[in-house]
C-alpha cells in the first residue's frame, strides 16, 4: 500500500514538473525567436515558431515570427497568410512592433498584387502616424495606380508640406500636373524634384518634355540628355531626343538616337521599340529615302498593324515595291524629264515637239509618230502630262489640262501619274478629249521602254 502511495506522489510530482516546464519554457523559446532572425537563422525561426504554434495555435508572436521567417526567405505568399492572421487577431498588446508590422504587410500587399489592401494599411499607418510624409507618398502612388489622381495628389501634397525636400514627391506632383496640361505648376514641381536631387530622372525627362512642348528644343535636349542617366527612362529620353532633332529637321543627329533606342530596348514588340522605329521612318521620308522608311514600317506592320498610321503609309508608298518605279519616282529633275521623254517616244510612240518640268512632274507637246493629219491636213498635237505623287490625282487638275488644250489649240490630252485617280478626276474626264493613264497603264509603258 505504501507503495502504491509512493508510486502515485512519483507520477504526479512528473506530471507537475513536465507542465511546469512546458509554461516557462514555451515563452523562452517566443523570446529567443528574434534573436534567430536577427542573426539570420530563418530555418531555426520556422521550426521553434511551428512547434509554438503546434501547441498553441493561436499564438500571435509565433505567427509573427513565422511571417517574417517566410519573409526573409523570400516566401512571400505564405508570408502574408501569417501576417493577415496576426491582423486578424491584433497586435495591441502583444510584443510586436506594429508600424513596422503595418509597414511590411503594406510591402507584402504590394508585392502580392493586393494593392487595395495596401491602400488600407497606409491610411491606417497615417492615422498612427500622422507625421510620418513616407506614409503619404506611398499612399499617393497607390492611388495614381487606381487612376484615383484627385486624391493622389491630396496625399503628395501633404507629404511635401512635411518634407519639402522629397525629391521623389515634387516629382510625382510634376508628372501629374504634367499630364493634366497644368505647364507652370507642373514646371515648379519638377524644378523643386532636380533641386533636391540631381539624379531624379523621371524629373528631367518630364521637364524635357515640357521643354519640347514649348518648342525650346535646344533646352529640352539638354534635358533628356539628364534623364539619360536613368536607366527607367533612358529608353524614353532617347526617343524623344530623336523627336527633338526631328523638330529641328536634323534627321542626321535624329536616326542615331532612335536607333540606339531600338538596341537598347531588344524586345521588337515592346511599344516604345515601335515608337522608335516609327519616328525613324518619319526621318528617312523627309530625307526621301522611301526605302529605308518602308523598311520601319514595314517591322511595324509585321508585328501591330494599327500602329498610328503605318497601313496608309505603306498603302500611299506602295509603288515603291515595284522596283521598276523606283527611277520613275526617285530620279532628279533632269532625269526624271529625260524617263518621261522615252515613255512618251518609245512608250507611247509619239515625236516630242517641246517638253519641260512642272510641279510634281513633266510636260509634252507631241505630234503622232504616224504622222497622221487631221481633216484639214494638220498635224495632230497631244498634251501629255506624267505627275509622279503620293495623292490621287483629282478633278482640278483634269479641269486645268483641258483648260490649256482649248488655249493652246490642241486636240487631245493625257495624264500619267503613278498614284492614281479620284472618282470626281473619273467623271469629269468621262467623254472628254483627255485620257487618264494610271499606275497599272504607266507600269506597262516602264516595261515596254525597259
Amino acid at each position: 500500500m505504501d507503495e502504491l502511495i509512493i508510486v502515485i506522489l512519483i507520477m504526479g510530482n512528473t506530471f507537475l514538473i513536465f507542465f511546469v516546464v512546458k509554461y516557462l519554457v514555451a515563452p523562452r523559446r517566443i523570446e529567443l525567436l528574434p534573436k534567430l532572425l536577427k542573426e539570420g537563422n530563418a530555418k531555426g525561426v520556422i521550426k521553434s515558431a511551428m512547434s509554438i504554434i503546434a501547441r498553441q495555435p493561436k499564438n500571435v508572436e509565433a505567427h509573427y515570427y513565422l511571417g517574417m521567417a517566410y519573409l526573409a526567405e523570400n516566401r512571400s505568399s505564405v508570408a502574408l497568410i501569417e501576417f493577415k492572421f496576426v491582423s486578424q487577431m491584433g497586435v495591441i498588446g502583444r510584443a510586436i512592433p506594429e508600424i513596422e508590422f503595418r509597414q511590411t504587410m503594406a510591402k507584402l500587399f504590394i508585392h502580392c498584387n493586393q494593392p487595395e489592401e495596401a491602400i488600407k494599411e497606409y491610411l491606417l499607418l497615417i492615422k498612427l502616424v500622422p507625421e510620418n510624409a513616407e506614409f503619404y507618398y506611398q499612399a499617393g502612388k497607390l492611388f495614381v495606380e487606381r487612376n484615383r489622381i484627385d486624391t493622389a495628389k491630396h496625399y503628395f501634397y501633404k507629404a511635401a508640406e512635411l518634407n519639402p525636400h522629397d525629391s521623389r514627391v515634387h516629382c510625382e506632383l510634376g508628372s501629374l500636373l504634367y499630364k493634366e496640361q497644368k505647364t507652370q505648376e507642373a514646371k515648379v514641381e519638377l524644378e523643386k524634384a532636380i533641386q533636391a536631387s540631381e539624379h531624379n530622372g523621371q524629373a528631367y525627362f518630364y521637364l524635357g518634355k515640357l521643354l519640347k512642348d514649348a518648342q525650346d528644343y535646344a533646352t529640352a535636349l539638354q534635358t533628356f540628355q539628364q534623364a539619360l542617366r536613368s536607366k527607367a527612362y533612358k529608353i524614353k529620353a532617347l526617343i524623344e531626343r530623336g523627336i527633338c532633332y526631328i523638330a529641328l529637321d536634323a534627321m542626321d543627329k535624329a536616326i542615331p538616337e532612335l536607333e540606339l533606342a531600338v538596341k537598347t530596348i531588344g524586345d521588337e514588340t515592346h511599344p516604345d521599340s515601335l515608337y522608335a522605329r516609327y519616328f525613324i521612318g518619319t526621318c528617312y521620308e523627309r530625307l526621301n529615302q522611301i526605302e529605308k522608311a518602308i523598311a520601319q514600317w514595314d517591322r511595324i506592320y509585321g508585328i501591330k498593324k494599327n500602329f498610328h498610321d503605318v497601313g496608309n503609309k505603306l498603302v500611299q508608298y506602295a509603288d515603291y515595291r515595284f522596283d521598276i518605279l523606283k527611277d520613275y519616282l526617285n530620279y532628279g529633275d533632269e532625269q526624271f524629264l529625260a524617263l518621261c521623254k522615252e515613255l512618251v517616244t518609245k512608250g507611247m510612240g509619239f515625236k516630242v515637239q517641246e517638253m519641260k518640268g512642272i510641279p510634281n512632274g513633266s510636260e509634252f507637246i507631241v505630234i503622232e509618230g504616224n504622222a497622221v493629219m487631221d481633216e484639214n491636213n494638220r498635224n495632230i498635237y497631244r498634251l501629255i502630262r506624267l505627275y509622279r505623287m503620293y495623292e490621287l490625282v483629282h478633278e482640278q487638275a483634269i479641269y486645268t489640262i483641258l483648260e490649256d488644250l482649248k488655249r493652246q489649240n490642241i486636240h487631245r490630252g493625257i495624264v500619267v501619274t503613278n498614284s492614281g485617280f479620284a472618282q470626281d478626276a473619273i467623271a469629269y474626264a468621262k467623254a472628254r478629249s483627255v485620257e487618264l493613264f494610271g499606275k497599272e497603264k504607266l507600269l506597262q509603258l516602264l516595261q515596254k521602254i525597259q
